[in-house]
């Protein structure tokens, strides 16, 4: 979705105007998020810009569309621009973090292996 969004229209009030811009985000996000997976990917990662009226597109996390909206609104801006794009991301895989007790019982394995060595 690349999108120029008026966020004052005549007829119609702010507070109205900003609540369906914001609805048809929703909307698309969800859409997106109900296709289909390849079979090696895990989940959808959305990449977005932002911009107030003519100002240069800037990268922002998904979680900080809807706050963006608001805040353009708040600063009376007539237009602003929304880029979402949906793309498919692989899960990263956490790093197996030992535990102490991991850590104690390789230690005294190694001690038994020297001792058993002298011997």
């Amino acid at each position: 979705m690349k999108k120029t969004f008026k966020l004052q229209v005549e007829n119609k009030k702010p507070q109205r105007v900003v609540e369906s811009i914001k609805n048809e985000i929703r909307k698309y996000i969800k859409r997106e998020q109900r296709k289909t997976l390849s079979t090696d990917k895990h989940f959808w990662f959305f990449d977005c810009k932002f911009a107030k009226a003519d100002e240069t597109p800037v990268e922002i996390p998904l979680s900080h569309v809807i706050k963006s909206i608001d805040l353009a609104a708040a600063d009376n801006c007539e237009t602003c621009y929304l880029e979402i794009i949906a793309r498919e991301e692989l899960k990263k895989e956490k790093e197996k973090i030992q535990t102490l007790d991991e850590t104690v019982q390789e230690e005294s394995d190694e001690i038994q292996e020297i001792k058993e060595e002298d011997i």
